[in-house]
């Protein structure tokens, strides 16, 4: 197809019937002015696309001719816009009109072209960015005619860039104020390229000395290969932790540090940066902790020694004391009231400090973890009933009133029966003490009923009507050492570590213990413990000793260097009716039982020369001696020393001070197992 442009006119007057027609082709303008809006709409969708708005200003005129894009941009209603410069220039934000002129007027005079951001202020008051770019059109002469140009929107673009721009500052400041060193370090080199200024302070040396090294160069690492080792752990991982790394400034002082050390990304490339800090003090002081903690480990240990010793040097004088009362009980029947009265003074007495020495090696054994249970099925009845009667002399001296309530089915549990015999003990010992002459104690066994029963619990209630408690010493009223204010007098007595005991040995079981009390009203303690099913066969608490006859007379040897121990045993065991030896040292002892022939030995641990597990050993090696009982009397009653008595042959293990019970049990046993036909001495 092609395209003309045709022209008629008549030719020879109005009169004259000749018309010429022209034909003018014209394809190829139609096809440019195609090309031209084609164009045109591609220049509108790019234009449109990017959110820009062109302008055209006349500089004779001084009209501008804006884009319905540009009139968005500067806040008006579309067809509402200036159309002088003037009016455009009140939109514009006062800090930047002087800007703008200035590059409007070197383009004008220059030549170049308008390259410019500024800020415009919409009718609602709200700021926003524009971007200028204008070219300038001039006549055939030079002189400037219009210029033309675009506006596009950077507000979004200039927050984000001023966000940047605070980030960075924020970032420069914290890194050139830091507390901590901190380099920066190329990922791929792993060379240093920036150190902050603590960094230079801690070393002392200058920034450009860490400019260009590696960490092992600065004394970071031994070498080089430990460096490339640590780079290389950095690179997988990302993060890694150095603590106690040796430097040296360059002064030569030895400064210890540790290093946190991580991998981001910083614009194309990634970075390493370390930071590090002097623990020099904090490593001073850890080593001092340390050694504190040695120190008091050490005093813990001489602790738990003095009171193993301290209970071991109590229990020497307490055993005359004790077997000079048992030996005063055997003769009760012919004292006069005095006497007797007397006597139970001194018995009560001798039970309270034997309490106070037990309650020492009992703490320093759970406070040091060495307490061993002997867990079995027990009935809470005969704990309980164990409980009072040991108690029962205290109870009775002050005239208390005791009501005990056990239920009549038995409740069963597994204890160790005479750890918490020892907890009630101890409950009911207190209760007596702040309670006064002549007061009411109650003694209650009942089960949970707020539990069900596969998780029963029993639970074992103490009241008194005392004086109850302080609100102020509720809380630690459990903690060892614990006291209400203490008085001149001491009336009370004990050493703070009754309740202490009460609390872990319950706890050691599974159990807990509760206290509710209020001033002049009492307190009631409530021991927690769970139950078991019922045992088939009952267990007795304590199993009764079978019935003996009185025996014959026994050879009997006592070794101790405690001269009223060994007085106050003779007296004992000679009214008993048997024959008595003694000697106050090692040598002497064997010395005794080779002459004597003992049928039972009396024998102390802690002796002179040979102590009493080498005479243990020793007598054993003789064959005539081989039926002789050997007992160990001693101050230490700890597993660990009941075990080395019976490693060293003894028969039995008795904690001074023995009871007579216990000494006429042994007799007993004992002549039963003499043969008369090879019994000589």
């Amino acid at each position: 197809d092609r395209w003309f442009k045709i022209s008629a006119y008549r030719i020879g007057g109005t009169e004259s019937r000749r018309i010429a027609v022209l034909f003018n082709d014209c394809t190829e303008a139609r096809q440019s002015e195609g090309s031209l809006r084609a164009s045109e709409a591609q220049m509108r969708l790019a234009v449109d696309g990017a959110h820009m708005g062109t302008w055209e200003w006349d500089l004779d005129t001084d009209v501008l001719n804006w884009s319905a894009r540009n009139e968005e941009l500067l806040g008006y209603p579309v067809g509402q816009a200036v159309y002088k410069y003037d009016d455009f220039r009140t939109r514009l934000h006062p800090e930047d009109v002087s800007r703008l002129q200035s590059r409007i007027d070197a383009c004008r005079r220059d030549g170049i072209d308008l390259r410019c951001e500024f800020r415009v202020v919409w009718p609602d008051s709200s700021v926003h960015w524009l971007s200028a770019f204008g070219r300038l059109q001039t006549d055939s002469h030079g002189e400037p005619l219009r210029m033309v140009g675009n506006l596009v929107e950077i507000t979004e673009r200039k927050r984000v860039e001023e966000l940047i721009a605070v980030s960075e500052l924020r970032y420069r400041r914290l890194f050139q104020t830091a507390k901590d060193g901190i380099l920066i370090l190329n990922t791929k080199t792993a060379r240093i390229v920036d150190a902050n200024p603590f960094m230079t302070e801690l070393l002392g040396y200058v920034h450009a000395d860490f400019m260009g090294k590696e960490l092992w160069e600065i004394g970071l690492f031994t070498d080089r290969a430990a460096n490339e080792e640590a780079v290389r752990e950095l690179r997988e991982k990302g993060y890694v932790r150095y603590e106690h790394l040796p430097l040296q400034s360059n002064l030569g002082r030895p400064v210890d540090v540790e290093i946190v050390a991580n991998v981001y990304q910083e614009g194309p490339q990634s970075v390493i940066q370390c930071n590090i800090r002097d623990i020099t003090i904090r490593a001073s002081m850890e080593k001092q902790l340390l050694d504190q903690a040695t120190v008091v480990e050490e005093l813990h240990q001489r602790k738990d020694e003095f009171l193993a010793m301290l209970s071991h040097e109590l229990r020497s004088p307490l055993a005359p004391i004790a077997n000079a009362v048992q030996l005063l009980g055997l003769q009760g029947k012919h004292a006069d009231p005095l006497q007797q009265q007397s006597l139970d003074i001194i018995e009560r007495q001798v039970g309270q400090l034997q309490h106070l020495v037990d309650d020492l090696l009992e703490v320093s054994r759970i406070t040091s973890g060495r307490i061993h249970l002997r867990k079995e099925p027990v009935r809470v009845a005969d704990i309980v009933n164990g409980a009072v009667e040991t108690a029962r002399p205290l109870i009775e001296h002050h005239r208390h009133q005791l009501t005990l309530s056990i239920p009549g089915e038995p409740i069963w549990v597994s204890a160790d029966a005479a750890r918490i015999e020892q907890v009630l003990v101890n409950l009911l010992t207190n209760a007596v003490k702040f309670t006064h002459e002549n007061g009411r104690l109650w003694l209650t066994v009942e089960l949970d009923s707020r539990r069900p029963p596969d998780t029963a619990q029993v639970l074992i209630r103490i009241r008194d009507n005392g004086v109850g408690i302080s609100p102020a010493l509720v809380p630690d009223i459990f903690e060892l050492f614990s006291q209400s204010e203490r008085s001149l007098d001491r009336a009370q007595g004990g050493l703070g570590i009754g309740l202490a005991l009460v609390q872990r040995l319950t706890e050691l079981h599974g159990g807990t213990v509760e206290v509710h009390t209020s001033l002049g009203e009492g307190s009631e303690f409530i021991v927690c413990l769970p139950t078991i099913p019922e045992v088939a066969v009952p267990v007795p608490l304590v199993q009764p000793p079978s019935a003996r006859p009185a025996g014959r007379t026994l050879r009997v040897v006592i070794v101790d260097d405690n001269v009223d121990t060994v007085t106050s045993f003779s007296m004992l065991i000679e009214a008993l009716g048997h024959e008595v030896r003694t000697a106050g040292d090692g040598h002497s002892a064997i010395q005794a039982a080779l002459e004597f022939r003992p049928h039972v030995t009396l024998l102390d641990i802690g002796l002179p020369g040979l102590n009493g597990y080498e005479v243990a050993k020793r007598i054993r090696t003789y064959p005539e001696l081989g039926d002789s009982v050997l007992v160990a009397i001693t101050g230490y009653g700890q597993a660990s020393d009941r075990q080395a008595s019976q490693d060293a042959g003894f028969n039995h293990h008795l904690v001074k001070p023995a009871r007579l019970d216990q000494l006429q049990e042994i007799f007993a046993a004992a002549g039963e197992s003499i043969d008369p036909r090879t019994d000589t001495a």
